[in-house]
């Protein structure tokens, strides 16, 4: 009853937002009849409004997410997850609600993003980019760590992210963060984001102790072109563009991972005592488009260091690559709109123990109705868990998911 209550909440506050917006522009039509003061239109984001002098912008989206997978949804995390019980599943996966735009000028900009099914904010933040070599924002938002885990989830190549997203994501978090575009000649060409955050997940407001999330990011655009944060060449990037980046992190706080749900475990820890675990990690990440074709990849490396228990210390390793083709531009009888993908990841949980080892191989295929605002997505995954004190296993999933944005 009670998320019931806050959905109701919010729909009441954005359709007084929208009658407000109208209500000026039906005041301004009386009083300067023809002269439009407020534009309305559906754009790329939706339903949007803008004054004549474009002052203010405001954007309302919404997207749905269904999907059908078996015999398992979730990826198998565990050794006992493949002898589970087999349960087929149907569901509304994700039902976001985004809304953003600009206010005062067109460089103060705002966004947020409300997932509906489970009542979690997941979105707030307001940014300053009026130049495109230094900007700032502040709020909460998905840390830009990982190529694969900023991409939204309704621009992805694949039904979801790879295995190994859960185990080196840093997900959604609270701060301030400075970013920008050092746009020099020819090959010095550079993005960078640097940020200061609590460390302590999607809706917590403080820190556990005194010692914050600090992250940075630096993206080498060797060709002089920026590749933005997207699966799939749409655009058909007609000159390569290639990106090679380099993350890093380092948190002290009681968890050793993070969610959509906030701050968590990983297996074989529990949720610590305030600043319990130091985590150090970093990722070396790739990125290419050209023609129809894309590629992208991570490598990493991170180390949990538990400081209550004399600084006993575990290291992580994992990596994807991640590749897909629109193969009309080579075969005149493969639909148009039909994308090709596959996927290989792989997961080390101790790097002391190499017998020990997580693969996850995909094989996807993409139909674009309207681009990523609303497209077909059908999958097959194989999994196998290796551990040296245990018999191989291996699995099968299939997935096929509807993604559409109105």
């Amino acid at each position: 009853m009670y998320h019931s209550n806050k959905i109701i909440h919010l729909q009441k506050g954005l359709l007084s937002i929208l009658l407000f917006f109208l209500s000026i522009s039906v005041e301004a039509q009386l009083e300067k009849d023809t002269t439009k003061i407020i534009t309305f239109r559906h754009g790329d984001k939706g339903i949007e409004l803008r004054t004549k002098d474009n002052k203010f912008l405001f954007q309302l989206q919404s997207r749905l997410q269904f999907r059908f997978s078996t015999p398992n949804d979730q990826d198998p995390l565990t050794y006992d997850d493949y002898s589970q019980d087999k349960q087929t599943t149907f569901k509304i996966n994700r039902a976001r609600l985004k809304v953003g735009g600009h206010a005062f000028e067109p460089w103060l900009k705002y966004y947020w993003e409300y997932e509906l099914s489970q009542s979690n904010l997941l979105d707030f933040r307001i940014m300053i980019e009026k130049w495109k070599w230094m900007s700032f924002k502040v709020g909460q938002w998905k840390v830009e760590y990982t190529r694969e885990r900023f991409i939204s989830s309704g621009e992805q190549q694949t039904v979801d992210r790879s295995f190994i997203n859960r185990d080196f994501t840093v997900d959604r978090q609270m701060g301030v963060e400075v970013y920008g575009h050092l746009k020099g000649r020819g090959i010095a060409d550079f993005n960078y984001w640097a940020a200061a955050l609590t460390g302590t997940g999607r809706g917590n407001t403080a820190n556990d102790d005194n010692n914050l999330m600090y992250f940075g990011r630096a993206q080498w655009n060797f060709l002089g072109r920026f590749l933005d944060f997207e699966g799939s060449d749409l655009e058909f990037h007609e000159k390569p563009t290639p990106i090679i980046a380099f993350s890093a992190i380092t948190n002290r706080s009681p968890y050793t991972r993070f969610s959509q749900s906030g701050g968590g475990s990983l297996d074989g820890y529990e949720n610590g005592l305030p600043g319990q675990y130091r985590v150090n990690q970093w990722n070396l990440e790739t990125a290419f488009m050209y023609r129809g074709f894309s590629w992208q990849s991570e490598w990493h490396t991170k180390k949990i260091i538990d400081k209550l228990n004399n600084d006993d210390t575990t290291t992580l390793k994992g990596y994807y690559v991640q590749a897909g083709y629109f193969f009309h531009n080579v075969f005149a009888w493969w639909p148009q709109h039909l994308e090709m993908a596959g996927r290989h990841a792989a997961y080390r949980p101790d790097n002391s123990m190499r017998q020990n080892l997580q693969d996850e191989t995909t094989i996807a295929f993409n139909w674009f109705f309207k681009g990523h605002k609303n497209k077909l997505t059908s999958e097959v995954s194989y999994f196998s868990f290796q551990d040296k004190s245990l018999p191989l296993e291996q699995g099968w999933r299939f997935r096929i998911q509807w993604d559409i944005s109105l």
